[in-house]
């Protein structure tokens, strides 16, 4: 039987690890700060407002939408794109949790 490595880990570790992979890229942040700022669901074309393509941001908006972190409901021909606060919410609690868990001694320095 065949193992990948990404199962040897407990899965959370790996709902942190995919979490982080859908925050590693600078678009994909951006989408979410626009979001964010609007506090409303946008309906139209997002990429007018990031320095891509459309076809570029359409795919982030769909990595985005795979981890729960925006939604988006067709209306007509256009599409709505929100934050999923529920989801913001979890992953504000997982970040949290896990940079907790780095304790370091007062004065640490590795040299």
């Amino acid at each position: 039987m065949v193992t990948s490595k990404h199962e040897l880990f407990d899965e959370n570790l790996q709902e942190k690890a995919n979490l982080f992979k859908a925050l590693s890229h600078p678009a994909r942040l951006q989408i979410l700060q626009f979001l964010a700022e609007a506090k409303t669901c946008i309906s139209g074309d997002i990429s007018d407002e990031l320095p891509l393509s459309r076809t570029t941001v359409n795919q982030h908006l769909k990595e985005l939408k795979e981890i729960g972190l925006i939604q988006g409901h067709i209306e007509g021909s256009k599409t709505n794109y929100c934050l999923d606060y529920n989801k913001i919410a979890e992953m504000k609690e997982l970040l949290g949790g896990f940079l907790n868990e780095f304790q370091l001694p007062d004065g640490f320095c590795c040299k």
